[in-house]
């Protein structure tokens, strides 16, 4: 009997809040009695029964959850949720304007919007984006990658979490971080300054700085480990744990001066600056330093495969075959090599010191040369003959034992240019033709 008047007990404090119509009947005076099918209650108990009150029991039922609001149904998938915006926008012109019904349908519509923006392919259209600080956030999609946020330092979980990833710097951070950050993309200081420090680890002392870091201005020292102040090798500014995480990098300025390319540490914001500004072309060592030219042997194969680069570059401009078999394109990725002789990238020279480009560049002056001198006929009549022998083979401008007029362009044996360096036929035949133009005239 204990376990029936237990079970009794159990199924009175949790009856079916859907069944309650059918069990209790409001009498007149406002008390329900119960119904034929109900059974009937059980005797009081003085110990405390496990029974539910209304408001939990009903479980929403009374602020009507379960109903349609108007323009408003249970949609699934983008094409219901299209047809469910349609209907809301129909709605929202024909109540009155200004009510409340109005402005509830309008609220509606918004919510309408941000679930098809969800639903939607990432591929069709763009993803959810934020800009601050011309950062340029976009919402990632991945769930298993591991990431560490670039502002608290912390891991982003990404099964629990959203997370951002800035497209110019590549600055990742929580989505609650966004509004705590306070350094600008490193994108816009590279669009816009695009130079290095060149001085190698400008110090000025923590005292410049007001014992603060550089960055997020957090009090730092050089005593404690608690908020311990680390130096950047690049901008020579002292940083804490959380803006400096001991990176490292290749210092330019090193590079240049030294010739030294092993990495020290760099902070967080250096770090995305040296990585965005490694392919740029800013570095003229001849201006920076040149004396580097005598010290480097490298360079001073590099700077003569360019120069004869750019030698050939007029003979694929006016050739139709070089044109289409695009011969130009074997230097995409350092375009500035068909632009001038004089100015390096820092991964240009991290490729000379590792020899990479010295192999590349020789087999691409290999093929440039094979192009003019051997498959195509249109260039080579634009060759020349030594005008001072008149004898050899025809002669290029790029040839290793050839010299170039420096005013009229022509090419001549090495031997035969210098042992004549007075006198140029091409040059007294054009200035010739010119005293007999000007006397014509």
């Amino acid at each position: 009997m204990e376990y029936n008047d237990k079970l009794a007990r159990f199924r009175q404090g949790h009856l079916n809040p859907f069944n309650k119509a059918r069990e209790e009947e409001p009498c007149e005076n406002g008390e329900r009695v119960p119904t034929k099918d109900s059974p009937p209650r059980s005797p009081p108990h003085p110990e405390p029964e496990l029974r539910c009150t209304d408001r939990v029991m009903d479980l929403g039922v009374s602020e009507d959850h379960f109903s349609r609001p108007v323009g408003f149904f249970l949609a699934s998938d983008i094409q219901q949720l299209r047809q469910a915006i349609e209907e809301c926008k129909q709605v929202i012109l024909e109540l009155p304007e200004h009510s409340d019904q109005q402005k509830d349908a309008v609220v509606r519509l918004i919510h309408l919007r941000l679930k098809l923006q969800e639903l939607k392919d990432p591929h069709e259209e763009e993803p959810n984006m934020r800009i601050i600080l011309e950062h340029r956030f976009y919402k990632e999609k991945s769930k298993s990658v591991k990431q560490m946020c670039d502002k608290c330092s912390t891991f982003i979980w990404g099964l629990i979490q959203t997370w951002y990833t800035c497209t110019g710097c590549y600055y990742r951070c929580h989505s609650k971080c966004l509004n705590l950050i306070t350094k600008p993309c490193v994108r816009s200081k590279v669009s816009h300054q695009a130079e290095y420090e060149l001085t190698i680890c400008p110090e000025a002392g923590l005292d410049s700085q007001d014992y603060r870091c550089a960055e997020c201005r957090a009090p730092i020292s050089l005593r404690t480990s608690s908020n311990e102040a680390r130096q950047c090798d690049y901008t020579g500014q002292y940083y804490c744990g959380n803006c400096h995480w001991n990176d490292l990098a290749v210092i330019p300025a090193r590079v240049i001066h030294n010739w030294d390319f092993e990495p020290r540490k760099v902070s967080r914001c250096s770090m995305r600056y040296l990585a965005l500004m490694v392919n740029r072309p800013v570095l003229k060592l001849r201006e920076i330093n040149p004396l580097l030219f005598n010290y480097v042997e490298e360079l001073v194969e590099i700077r003569k495969l360019r120069q004869d680069i750019l030698l050939m570059k007029p003979y694929f401009i006016t050739c139709k075959e070089a044109m289409e078999a695009r011969l130009l394109l074997q230097l995409q990725d350092r375009q500035h090599f068909v632009e001038n002789d004089d100015m390096y990238s820092l991964q240009d020279l991290l490729d000379v010191s590792s020899g990479r480009l010295g192999c590349s560049l020789t087999d691409i002056h290999t093929m440039f040369a094979k192009h003019i001198k051997l498959d195509c006929e249109r260039c080579q009549a634009k060759g020349f003959v030594c005008e001072l022998c008149k004898e050899g083979d025809i002669l290029f401008p790029f040839d290793s034992h050839t010299s170039v007029c420096q005013e009229c362009a022509a090419v001549f044996h090495r031997d035969c240019y210098y042992d004549n360096s007075t006198t140029c036929p091409r040059c007294m035949r054009l200035n010739l033709r010119k005293q007999a133009q000007e006397l014509g005239e």
